[in-house]
């Protein structure tokens, strides 16, 4: 259960948005409701969505749908109107989705990938994966990885950072050569830097609370990093700001930005070049003062304008082949677990024709105390033989059909045609789940 860039507008995923911290938190008390044995929490910029391991459907979407709501500031009923919900398969398959970047804002992008792979190992530290989470997710950072081996699809839309900087380009406000401000030092603050530098900026400043983080940055291309305290004298200098930081509040206020608007006006003489401060706000929940937003001597530029921006550049033959991938791993992964499913009656089958033979090769050796042992040696061999090209089709043919549409049920049918003992499956399961070890994440 989720709300996305795709479900919802950017105003309401704003009220959703919540850190590292706030996601594991989230993970916890989803995990600690009564209908879920274990989950995940995967948050980026543009979605929250909640993976979990049910006993009850309904019951727990109720619980699920109650603690997002929690989060919100705003309306309850806005936000539960923008969910959504994939169960079993179709919440495989969109998890495999989302990890391919098939659902992000940028088609393709890579950095969600990491998200995913962070959201698994936020849940491995707090305990609340469990071994079948822990599965579909290491399955899907496997499709992630095979989508980018196998095709373009991370070149088939810009980059959020590429999609804002053609977008300021476009208004007439030159890139290269240009003073450039980036607040925040994160993975998105990397990005900017970085295409800021590709495009030819003539100056880089990085501002961060933290100053070792935006002294790490400035440096790999040679720019300058300083306290955000100083963002008020340092936008006097600038001629475009990006704002990418991980607060949950406003971090450009229109007061900090006055000194640097007094001289601007809101309008560009013919043929010259425009006169406004460009801003770039590429956070969720926003970075920048909506006063910021609507002053005419700031070109403003969020999540909500870009979004317009980013599908004009998909490659359908990768997004095509990518999605080819995904449903072909959702398939092996069901096919997977249903065969693991009927191992438990496989091997109770087994087990009790193995306690049969034993039983009456015992009663045959009482009746014939006397009998030659190379006798008795062909004479096991053989009824072992038999015994197990007897079974040898059942339990082939119960794994095939356990792969197929409603296919669980045979392993049942297998049980109740044979007699097996009340609870030998189960015993099985309960045994192979009490061994398996969530583990962690493997690269």
């Amino acid at each position: 259960m989720g709300i996305s860039h795709q479900s919802a507008p950017v105003a309401v995923l704003e009220t959703l948005a919540v850190d590292a911290e706030g996601a594991a938190k989230l993970a916890r008390a989803v995990a600690e409701t009564e209908h879920v044995a274990a989950a995940v929490v995967v948050c980026t910029c543009n979605r929250v969505e909640v993976y979990a391991e049910v006993d009850r459907f309904h019951g727990s979407v109720e619980d699920v749908s109650g603690l997002l709501c929690d989060l919100a500031a705003g309306d309850r009923d806005e936000v539960v109107r923008h969910l959504y919900v994939h169960y079993d398969e179709g919440a495989l398959a969109h998890l495999f989705t989302v990890a391919a970047g098939l659902d992000s804002m940028v088609v393709g992008e890579s950095q969600i990938l990491g998200q995913v792979r962070a959201a698994l190992v936020r849940g491995q530290h707090e305990g609340t994966v469990g071994p079948a989470l822990n599965a579909a997710f290491q399955q899907a950072l496997r499709v992630g990885k095979r989508s980018h081996a196998e095709t373009n699809i991370d070149r088939a839309g810009p980059s959020l950072v590429s999609a804002a900087l053609d977008r300021v380009s476009r208004q007439g406000m030159s890139v290269r050569g240009a003073r450039a401000l980036v607040v925040g030092a994160g993975a998105m603050a990397g990005l900017a830097v970085a295409h800021l530098a590709r495009r030819g900026a003539a100056t880089i400043t990085v501002l961060n609370r933290s100053p070792a983080g935006a002294q790490r940055l400035a440096a790999g291309v040679g720019g300058r990093s300083a306290e955000l305290s100083t963002l008020g004298s340092q936008a006097r200098q600038a001629d475009l700001v990006v704002c990418c930081t991980g607060a949950t509040g406003v971090v450009v206020r229109a007061v900090d930005l006055a000194p640097a608007l007094t001289d601007r006006t809101g309008t560009r003489a013919p043929g010259g070049a425009d006169p406004r401060l460009a801003v770039v706000d590429l956070a969720l929940p926003h970075d920048v003062d909506p006063a910021v937003a609507a002053d005419p001597r700031v070109h403003y530029t969020g999540l909500a304008a870009l979004a317009g921006d980013l599908a004009s550049g998909d490659s359908a033959a990768d997004i095509t082949h990518v999605r080819g991938i995904v449903a072909e791993e959702v398939a092996a992964f069901v096919g997977a677990r249903s065969a693991a499913y009927a191992t438990p009656t496989v091997v109770a089958l087994r087990s009790m024709a193995t306690d049969v033979v034993d039983s009456e090769l015992a009663r045959l050796w009482s009746r014939l105390p006397t009998a030659d042992e190379q006798v008795r040696a062909e004479l096991e061999q053989t009824v072992r033989r038999v015994a197990g090209k007897l079974l040898h089709a059942p339990t082939t043919r119960i794994k095939e059909l356990t792969g197929q549409p409603a296919g669980l049920s045979y392993a049942e049918v297998l049980a109740e045609l044979f007699s097996l003992p009340s609870g030998a499956a189960d015993a099985v399961t309960r045994a192979s789940v009490d061994a398996a070890d969530p583990g962690e994440v493997t690269p």
